[in-house]
């Protein structure tokens, strides 16, 4: 005997939405196609969220791309260059103007600097560490919006579990479900991490494995380039002995059990679980989300203009899934948070590894990002957010989290740094807040991560204060931040 248990959902904020404690189906054997996808659907349907009025930019995007920069990039060496500083803390790298009159990058951001016209900045990103100062425990709280329970002196934390707080993405599919045959939620090419902390705050978390991303990670070393050669999607394929016919035959069988079960069909009269299962089923007959993952589709031109590097190639991978109807699509930089090489926690080595390796790739990747999404219109309603867990410290040389740091190295520094956002409504060629002259701390607006967070939320329709239950069914904000309004046309 099957069985799945009705439960009071207190998980929706509409209070005349009342279930009893009851059995909502029971049927005997298993399901058809199985009830992971199809679970998903029908969680996703039971999702509401508290009223807003609205504002500027209120319910704007369809979609969202995270390029998260995890490593922690250096601000004074990428967007927010200082001049007339001390050389312990002068950025090696030289100022270029960009598209925007008096606003600078640095040299190895050339194709950056020519379409920031596109989008906003915001070079006052600032928080009070509190235990955040290493990476793990402060992606914990840039993807959930809260701050961990447990740090360890080095600042790791336990593994992911089913207590965590969910990622933004998740909350986001379960309160605007898509309505596509399509893969509402997507990470890739690699998960958060720190050491050996694997998908902290890469989960659904207390909301249930049924909002958890799709997790593309292809096979291969973080240093393989040409990784994205290498993905799979066999879970999305029909298996060779399974054919699209004998699937629908399949749910014209479940029909004509559902009709000789009347007890069944008053059960669940209230739930379209008919919708549900074909929704799922569509995901996998439609052939929609596997053509989404066929980079080889794109011209030659195309791919070399999004850089044949990892990275570069799945923001390409990311432009092509909010167009085929992905909601959420985070793009992890490819690199373990506290790695050499390719990596942003450039505590040595910095003027080489920024220069020759992640400088060109972010430049590149996310410049064409931009411009792709722009040509095609999908800038519009697609809200594109650049942004590491905090940037670096001022003082080369200087530690400030217990790690050691090179005369060519910066340490950690969440208090001062920038961030990236872009599309549905955001200004273009705007620059929100203000660093001090050494941008060691905000002169002006400084913005909690917290509040990007809130700003996404809003984006979407969705108010940062809408209430969810978590593992110990207490009531939780999304995030306790407003929007930054400002930022909105």
């Amino acid at each position: 005997m099957f069985r799945i248990p009705g439960d009071f959902c207190t998980d929706l904020c509409d209070t005349n939405l009342k279930m009893t404690r009851r059995d909502l189906l029971r049927i005997g054997g298993s399901s058809i196609l199985g009830m992971s996808l199809g679970s998903m659907f029908q969680l996703n349907a039971r999702a509401k969220e508290v009223k807003s009025p609205g504002g500027p930019g209120w319910g704007k995007a369809k979609s969202v791309i995270m390029v998260y920069l995890q490593g922690g990039p250096s601000h004074l060496d990428l967007w927010d260059p200082k001049e007339n500083v001390p050389d312990k803390i002068r950025s090696p790298f030289s100022a270029i103007p960009t598209k925007l009159p008096g606003v600078h990058f640095t040299e190895i951001l050339p194709k950056l600097a020519k379409v920031n016209d596109k989008f906003s900045m915001i070079r006052s990103m600032s928080y009070e560490p509190n235990g955040l100062f290493n990476h793990t425990a402060a992606i914990y709280q840039i993807m959930t919006g809260y701050t961990t329970d447990k740090v360890s002196p080095s600042g790791q934390l336990e593994p992911p579990s089913p207590k965590d707080f969910p990622n933004f993405g998740a909350n986001i599919i379960r309160l605007k479900p898509v309505k596509d045959p399509m893969l509402p939620f997507v990470m890739l090419p690699r998960p958060l991490q720190e050491s050996n902390v694997v998908g902290k705050g890469g989960t659904a978390g207390f909301l249930g494995k049924a909002f958890d991303p799709y997790y593309l990670y292809p096979d291969g070393d973080d240093m393989n380039m040409d990784k994205m050669e290498n993905v799979r999607i066999d879970d999305l394929k029909l298996p060779s002995e399974v054919f699209a016919m004998r699937l629908k035959r399949r749910a014209h069988l479940r029909s004509v059990l559902t009709e000789a079960m009347p007890e069944v069909e008053k059960a669940v009269e209230n739930y379209n679980l008919d919708e549900y299962y074909q929704r799922a089923l569509s995901l996998v007959v439609s052939g929609r989300a596997r053509n989404a993952f066929e980079l080889d589709q794109e011209s030659e031109a195309m791919r070399d203009l999004y850089g044949r590097n990892t990275f570069g190639q799945s923001c390409l991978l990311a432009r092509r899934l909010v167009e085929a109807g992905t909601r959420v699509v985070e793009v992890v930089w490819p690199k373990v948070a506290n790695s050499d090489n390719h990596s942003w926690d450039v505590h040595s080595g910095l003027t080489h590894r920024m220069k020759d390796q992640s400088g060109p790739m972010l430049d590149q990747g996310l410049a064409a990002l931009f411009q792709d999404l722009d040509q095609r219109g999908l800038l519009d309603d697609t809200l594109v957010v650049a942004i590491g867990e905090f940037g670096r410290s001022p003082e080369k040389g200087l530690s400030t989290s217990g790690n050691s740091n090179s005369a060519d190295g910066r340490d950690h520094w969440p208090y001062c740094y920038t961030s990236v956002i872009g599309g549905a409504g955001i200004k273009r060629g705007y620059v929100h807040g203000k660093s001090d002259k050494t941008a060691s701390s905000p002169l002006e607006e400084p913005v909690h991560p917290m509040e990007v967070l809130a700003t996404i939320y809003h984006s979407f329709g969705i108010s940062p204060e809408t209430i969810v239950y978590n593992h110990l069914n207490q009531p939780r904000e999304l995030v306790k931040a407003q929007a930054l309004s400002k930022l909105f046309a």
